[in-house]
């Protein structure tokens, strides 16, 4: 069973071809992923690098946290598990709103409380 471990600390210029070598190393590498920011579409500095096992995965962790790529120490854990987001009638439809906060439409920025 494959294995997921989170990157961080990226120097920006990395492409996936140099982690796929980096994690070569500790074994099998089954797939990258580099993380955008959504709104600018920028590279993040962070990935996933999914390992074929956990043995590979944890070897990973072990021999590569703190590791120096392109004259920057990288910092490899464990990825988490993706928690579900939970999805309710209110936001559906409105990415804008989240539960329990005002809705941001009914004011403007430039309009403020009048002082008495």
């Amino acid at each position: 069973m494959a294995r997921d471990v989170y990157v961080s600390n990226l120097p920006f210029e990395v492409t996936e071809e140099d982690l796929r070598n980096l994690f070569s190393v500790s074994g099998t590498v089954k797939s990258i992923r580099l993380l955008n920011d959504p709104r600018s579409g920028q590279f993040r500095g962070t990935a996933f690098v999914q390992m074929a096992n956990a043995a590979e995965a944890k070897d990973a962790i072990v021999t590569l946290d703190g590791a120096l790529l392109l004259k920057r120490l990288i910092r490899v854990t464990a990825a988490l598990p993706k928690k579900p987001r939970p999805v309710d009638a209110d936001s559906v439809g409105d990415k804008n709103r989240s539960a329990g906060k005002p809705d941001a439409r009914r004011r403007s920025p430039t309009s403020r409380p009048k002082k008495s």
